[in-house]
Order: structure tokens, then sequence, then C-alpha cells
């Protein structure tokens, strides 16, 4: 029996195949893959340079792409600097609500969310955010985009500190107010670093703020610790 040619497997429809085989992004895919690059390097030098020293001319550079792809979706500072803190703030709210989930007794809780606030609130983006809201020569409706940017990404965090602690035993309201308390010890203390930081004395201050936590709910009736 003779086998007829367009039978046969050439080499070259077989790697045809096989490549076939991998899907190709979308558009949309490709797209979204390009911003984030993009904002993964402007992240990086705010990290690094702060934001008075950003220039949004090195964005491209260090994102290894040209300058025309950048500026294509980002064509000005505002909108690159405004999209950069968001991705920013994203990322660390996905981190927080993992952290939260990841432990379950009292003591541990009020500890881990001290060292979450810290590396958010302690962090160069959030001060490039301060320094944008607080700046005068800053386009009011891009202080307002930051303002609320930063209360989306906060607020979720806050609900799954809250829940942590009301799921390890300590009732609704005070877990409420017990991370609203130590969010906002933090937060002042990371403020404060902008005229006076001292990390040692910080972390005086955070252990005092601990036991302070531990003999408050050590100190609730029984009834009100288990409910």
């Amino acid at each position: 029996m003779v086998t007829r040619p367009d039978r046969l497997t050439s080499p070259r429809k077989s790697a045809r195949r096989s490549l076939g085989g991998t899907r190709r992004r979308t558009q949309a895919e490709r797209t979204e893959a390009t911003r984030t690059q993009i904002l993964k390097a402007a992240a990086n030098l705010i990290r690094k340079r702060g934001y008075a020293r950003f220039r949004t001319a090195d964005v491209a550079e260090e994102a290894g792409m040209s300058r025309g792809a950048q500026l294509h979706h980002f064509p000005t500072k505002d909108s690159l600097v405004v999209a950069t803190l968001e991705y920013v703030f994203e990322q660390a709210q996905i981190m927080s609500r993992r952290r939260a989930a990841a432990v379950n007794r009292p003591r541990d809780l009020i500890e881990a969310v001290i060292e979450d606030a810290r590396e958010f609130f302690f962090s160069e983006h959030f001060m490039v955010a301060i320094d944008i809201v607080l700046s005068t020569s800053t386009d009011e409706a891009v202080r307002k985009q930051i303002l609320e940017i930063s209360r989306k990404a906060r607020r979720p965090v806050e609900t799954a500190w809250t829940e942590a602690l009301t799921a390890s035993g300590v009732p609704a309201s005070l877990a409420a107010d017990i991370v609203a308390l130590t969010l906002s010890l933090v937060r002042g203390m990371a403020l404060r670093t902008l005229w006076d930081n001292d990390p040692k004395w910080f972390d005086q201050l955070f252990s005092v703020w601990r036991r302070m936590i531990k003999i408050f709910l050590e100190s609730q009736p029984a009834k009100a610790r288990t409910r």
C-alpha cells in the first residue's frame, strides 16, 4: 500500500502544530502587561529617588521600552504618578489582606497589624502621596484622586484586620476601635519621620502599645472577650 504524500507529517507542519498550542495574548492583555511594566518601573524610581527627583523621562529606560510607548499610556507626569500610586496601594492592600488571614491569635494579630501598617505608612510611596496632597503646586484634581486612591485601598485592609481580630475572639466593636487606633498611631509616627525619625524610639512606643492592648483585652469580662 502506497501512502499518499498529503498524509505525511513534515517537520515543518509538526513545528507549526506545537507552536499552535501556545495561546497568543489578546491586545487587552498585551496593553495591561505594558502598563504594569511601566508602573513597576515608575514605582521603583519613586522608591529609590523620592518624588522630588522623580523624572518621567527616566521611566521608559527603567522599563526597557521606548519613550513613545510610555507616553502612549501615560501622556503626563500627573497621570503616571496617580496610576503608579494606585497600582502600589492596590498591591499593598492585597498583601495586607493576606497577612490578616494568616494569623489568628490576638497578641500575634496586634503585632501583625502594627508591622503591616508600618510597611505601608513608612513606605516611600505613602510619603509621595502625602507630598502630593500637601503640595500647593499640585492640581486640586490630582490631590483628590490621591486621597480617594488611599481611602479605597485602606478601607478593605481595616476591615480585614477587624474581621481577623473578631474571629480570634475580640468583640467586633472593640476590634474595630483597636484597629483604628493602631493604624492612627502608626500613621502618626510615620508622619513624624518628616522632622524626627527615630526608629528605635518608634519600636519602643509600638511595644508599649502592644502591651497596653494586651492588658486592655485581658481586663475585659470573659463574656465580652469570647462573644
